[in-house]
């Protein structure tokens, strides 16, 4: 598939020029001005072309919970978002504890052809919380093990799930929960757990990506580490626990927090130091809503949110966006995408950042509508979404 785009703001971390991009047979082969070729032409004048954005951290329901998301609903949600890469927590049914599981779900998205997508594997068989030998059957298709959902309860085995992932070059991502604490305090058990994982992380020296981080204490702690020079240690924060306070009665998990954590968070974003957007999509049916099932669907208004908060309120470039949203997230998983740059994918987003739209949750690709964003007014409307130049999403 061969495209030229023509006349587009062209924005990435670097970068931000009027200009031109040629995509040959999926791959940019060109970036400059006045390029000509013998292909088909989009011409984006007055629009801006971004990377595509990579989420670190979705749910797609699939095997086994395809009433609230399936592979192909979750994909399409992704491409109307955006997004052209995904990685998938385990907490499937059953849990993506082999690769029999793994295969199903890439072979499934392959298919269906509009993603990428990186299967997470549980860090304990089953999400039992006590074996991990069945990590050593993994093959190189696994990018990352969670245990999202929850966290690891044992000390030791995280310990010990740490040195299996240095030794195979997996990324551990981990929801931190300290259960015990956490149905008490929420706070404290987030707290608790990241101040925990963050040492031993720093002991082990794998590759360390702390989820949804939502407090001031814990990103505080990520935050030394990081200043201490350990490179290992990665954490992504989610558009709500950027746009929202518990001034809202929404339930999500980690629990949205105070003004003062957001505005850490942002600060924080500010400063370098938060290096993912993810958006813990998490598609539930009405009913299991309704009985207090934590989480929203949010991969389809994940930029736009983010945008208007981050870029149109002045807190950030949209050159950082780009970073946190694409650039980051694919460098953190491997991908060969979420930069405009010679030799990377074609996979690319066409936006009109001055486009002011109400979020419909109606309107939404997810089987998922729940979102406490339903009704609220945000800048930037995805209109295409292309992958290695072919066009998957056309609004």
């Amino acid at each position: 598939m061969n495209l030229l785009i023509k006349n587009a703001q062209i924005v990435d971390f670097s970068k931000n020029f009027i200009g031109d991009i040629y995509i040959k047979n999926g791959i940019i082969e060109k970036i400059g001005k006045n390029l000509r070729e013998d292909c088909e032409v989009l011409d984006s004048k007055g629009y801006v072309v971004m990377p595509s954005f990579i989420d670190l951290h979705s749910h797609f329901r699939d095997p086994g919970l395809t009433y609230k998301e399936d592979i192909e609903s979750g994909s399409r949600a992704a491409v109307k978002g955006g997004y052209t890469a995904v990685n998938l927590m385990a907490n499937t049914k059953p849990v993506c504890s082999n690769m029999e599981v793994v295969n199903y779900v890439k072979n499934k998205a392959h298919e269906i052809g509009l993603i990428d997508v990186s299967q997470a594997v549980s860090v304990t068989k089953d999400m039992q919380g006590e074996d991990i030998s069945h990590l050593d059957m993994l093959g190189s298709e696994v990018k990352a093990i969670s245990e999202d959902g929850k966290g690891v309860a044992s000390s030791k085995v995280m310990f010990q799930a740490m040195k299996k992932v240095k030794e195979k070059g997996f990324v551990l991502m981990d929801h931190e929960d300290d259960k015990e604490i956490f149905n008490i305090d929420s706070r404290l058990g987030e707290n608790l757990a990241t101040f925990r994982d963050v040492e031993l992380a720093k002991t082990v020296g794998c590759l360390f990506h702390v989820c949804h981080v939502s407090t001031k204490e814990a990103l505080s702690c990520i935050i030394n580490a990081k200043r201490e020079g350990f490179t290992n240690i990665t954490c992504e924060v989610t558009p709500h626990h950027i746009a929202l306070t518990n001034e809202i009665n929404y339930r999500v998990n980690p629990p949205l927090r105070e003004k003062e954590d957001v505005a850490f968070i942002i600060k924080a974003i500010k400063e370098g130091f938060v290096d993912a957007i993810g958006t813990d999509h998490a598609p539930h049916s009405e009913e299991d809503k309704k009985n207090g099932a934590p989480g929203m669907s949010g991969i389809e208004t994940s930029f736009s949110v983010c945008y208007t908060k981050l870029v149109r309120e002045g807190n950030i470039t949209l050159n950082k966006l780009s970073e946190i949203m694409s650039k980051n997230p694919a460098d953190i998983l491997n991908f060969n995408k979420g930069r405009i740059e010679v030799g990377f994918e074609g996979d690319l987003v066409l936006l009109d950042l001055d486009k002011k739209y109400k979020i419909a949750s109606n309107e939404f690709a997810s089987k998922g509508k729940n979102t406490p964003f339903n009704g609220m007014e945000v800048y930037g409307e995805v209109l295409r979404t292309l992958k290695g130049g072919r066009t998957v999403y056309n609004s």
